[in-house]
């Protein structure tokens, strides 16, 4: 029997740091990821993808605000730029994996499913936006844009300049769950989950509507990788492994840390908001509740025996 691999992909698998964002330079990058994932499959692992969308989103609000204030188009919220966001993304990696596997001679239907995710409308989160979006900003311009709109920015961990941050309230129901385990697990490719899932809540008793946040991908892809009992859970970002001291002369890599030990190195501040830090919590979730492995690494290193950091029990 085939093992089921939940894979979240890295905003930087479909557009790195410095890149215009273009769609050939998405495409260049997302078609470069699911070559990876070869590795995967020839391993015998059915597959669940998941991907960020922190740039784009960014981008299709950019848009979206420029259409309202110099053409009247209507102003679309947040979690239907998140709904753009997933079917473009999804869209984009099924392209170009379909394409990898048939350079490759192999056949898998690869489902794209536009995902919600309930939340809670008091989440604290919404009293606290740290989820960084859209693109990168010197101070002056993010003080300026800050200045005649209700935006926050925070500055990027690795130095690459501001970003707007929003809330990120936690994931508690992903939807289509039961239908996303059933189809990968009979070995179709499913793209789900994009961009953390589209912001849901119950405004009155059965009955949904949309909100203004940007659910953790991370997160939300190791509750989906836990409720449908996936083998393991790969998060893909732009380093190869977990490190210490980041960015200091003291940086030193992890190569294996048990739960106790992520969480102490998260106590201690070691890995930080809105970068490393949710993904450990992620992968933290996904090994309490299945007793199985994460592993933390990059794109190129995926599928490699000692690529990456591992998270495990003990």
């Amino acid at each position: 029997m085939k093992r089921l691999a939940v894979v979240a992909f890295g905003g930087n698998a479909l557009l790195k740091a410095g890149e215009e964002g273009t769609i050939e330079q998405q495409e260049k990058n997302s078609r470069y990821t699911s070559e990876r994932l070869l590795l995967l499959l020839k391993n015998n692992y059915n597959l669940v993808i998941t991907h960020g969308n922190g740039p784009q989103v960014g981008n299709i609000l950019l848009a979206n605000n420029a259409g309202h204030k110099h053409f009247g188009l209507p102003d679309m919220p947040l979690d239907i730029c998140v709904a753009y966001s997933q079917g473009f993304i999804g869209y984009m990696i099924e392209q170009q994996l379909r394409n990898v596997l048939r350079a490759h001679e192999m056949d898998r239907d690869i489902i794209s499913i536009i995902t919600q995710v309930l939340v809670t409308k008091d989440d604290p989160a919404f009293q606290n936006p740290t989820k960084p979006i859209g693109p990168y900003y010197t101070k002056e311009e993010a003080d300026k844009i800050a200045a005649i709109s209700d935006s926050k920015f925070a500055e990027d961990p690795q130095g690459r300049g501001y970003r707007k941050v929003v809330a990120s309230p936690k994931p508690l129901v992903i939807s289509n769950v039961d239908t996303i385990r059933k189809i990968s697990r009979e070995g179709q490719i499913v793209i789900a989950v994009g961009g953390g899932g589209i912001p849901s809540y119950y405004a009155a008793e059965n009955e949904l509507r949309g909100i203004d946040a940007v659910i953790d991908k991370d997160l939300a892809s190791a509750l989906l990788a836990s409720q449908i009992n996936a083998d393991k859970f790969f998060i893909l970002t732009d380093v190869s492994k977990v490190y210490l001291n980041f960015n200091t002369p003291q940086q030193k890599a992890i190569d294996r840390m048990s739960v106790a030990q992520a969480r102490r190195y998260l106590a201690e501040g070691q890995f930080t908001e809105g970068s490393m830090a949710p993904k450990v919590r992620a992968a933290i979730h996904f090994v309490e509740h299945t007793g199985k492995d994460t592993i933390i690494t990059s794109s190129d290193k995926l599928g490699v025996d000692d690529g990456g950091t591992r998270v495990a029990i003990v």
